[in-house]
């Protein structure tokens, strides 16, 4: 999956090259160009060998015994060589990134991360709450249809209702600091000022690194405990064939504890956890742990890339590179979680009678319980009379 975004950036900085023709660099002595400079401000790929070529290194020869202050390369070729990594550089400081003195990645980086990303992300957010504001009108509040019975059922035990609302919470937390971090810049700071801005985005950082242990942690405990009842099964096609009766009043397919709704945002939210958690991982390990590298080795392999985009991934990337890969992937899965939680907060909570108690308290009543999940209810039921001890009948 993490190829995805690595895949979308080529292909989109590959479409403007397809009819590039090579421009005629005889009057700047192969230098650039000004149609090369206005090509770059309109954001075109260019072949940029010339440059990156012209480091001075086939100089040296010609130049021998006529060294001037900047030996054989001029300060433009030795800055060219430094930026596109063909320099061999010595520094005193010692890790993984002290060789690299200039790093060209990250503007194409920034500007991903504060085009596209943040656009498209807040775009698919705006769209998920008009889509459940445009269901509430539709639908509204999905009630009980029979009539209460009074009598309750136990549907979570307080275990299973700590770890949900600790992934809850947590989440909640993680979300609402993660977009004053990637969005505070561009629509906080000409509102509340840039000092404002960096204090409580310094405390938001400090709990987004912390409270992410709580998520992380609970999300491996939701899997145990849950895992086993979100098994897809046959009984799960009626449902969606259906539609959950969300659509539909009186409608209520059988479900066993957790119908296929409900498992479709179990998957979602373990598999993209863990992708999440993953690059949070190597974020919160600046230089320590390299996913994008492994993982394109793995699907070159594959030969997908080939297929799609008519060459391999990288698989060497520079340290920079594995970290601003990872942090837009950390964006681009955390604007679709927050997506998929919104429209999971909404029936879990407004929009659907006795769904809050299952939380709350841990026990629904008995209508809901057959309306909603009735097989569930009728194996909660069996095994109920099943621990009641037979009553004597006195003797006469």
């Amino acid at each position: 999956m993490r190829a995805l975004l690595w895949i979308a950036l080529s292909f989109m900085l590959a479409l403007p090259g397809f009819a590039q023709e090579v421009p005629d660099r005889a009057a700047t002595g192969g230098a650039q160009t000004l149609e090369d400079i206005m090509a770059r401000q309109r954001g075109e790929k260019l072949d940029d060998t010339f440059r990156r070529d012209a480091t001075g290194q086939g100089n040296v020869e010609a130049l021998i015994g006529q060294l001037g202050t900047r030996g054989t390369a001029s300060d433009s070729e030795v800055f060219r060589a430094l930026r596109y990594g063909s320099a061999d550089t010595t520094t005193a400081a010692r890790g993984p990134t002290s060789g690299l003195l200039i790093q060209d990645s990250g503007m194409a980086w920034l500007s991903f991360r504060e085009g596209p990303l943040l656009t498209y992300g807040l775009w698919f957010l705006g769209g998920m709450i008009v889509v459940i504001l445009g269901f509430y009108l539709y639908r509204g509040k999905i009630l009980i249809d029979g009539p209460k019975t009074g009598r309750n059922i136990i549907r979570f035990v307080a275990f299973e209702r700590f770890c949900h609302w600790v992934m809850g919470v947590s989440f909640i937390l993680l979300g609402l600091t993660g977009l004053y971090l990637i969005a505070g810049r561009k629509f906080l700071i000409p509102w509340m000022g840039h000092g404002i801005y960096a204090d409580i985005a310094e405390a938001g950082k400090w709990v987004h690194n912390n409270i992410s242990w709580a998520f992380m942690i609970s999300l491996v405990f939701v899997f145990i405990i849950w895992v086993k009842h979100n098994i897809p099964d046959r009984g799960d096609i009626k449902w969606m064939a259906k539609a959950g009766g969300l659509f539909s009043k009186g409608v209520h397919p059988p479900a066993k504890k957790f119908n296929a709704g409900q498992k479709i945002v179990f998957w979602s939210v373990i598999i993209l956890g863990f992708s999440i958690s993953l690059s949070g991982v190597a974020l919160l390990f600046p230089f320590e742990v390299s996913v994008f590298a492994k993982t394109f080795q793995f699907l070159n392999m594959t030969g997908l890339p080939n297929l799609i985009m008519g060459a391999p991934l990288p698989e060497v990337l520079s340290p920079y590179e594995e970290m601003q890969l990872s942090q837009l992937w950390h964006g681009i899965v955390a604007f679709v979680f927050i997506g998929i939680i919104i429209a999971h907060i909404y029936l879990g909570s407004v929009g659907m009678e006795g769904a809050l108690e299952t939380m709350a308290t841990g026990e629904v009543d008995e209508q809901w319980a057959k309306e909603h999940h009735s097989l569930w209810y009728e194996e909660e039921m069996a095994k109920a009379s099943n621990t009641v001890p037979d009553q004597a009948t006195p003797a006469e």
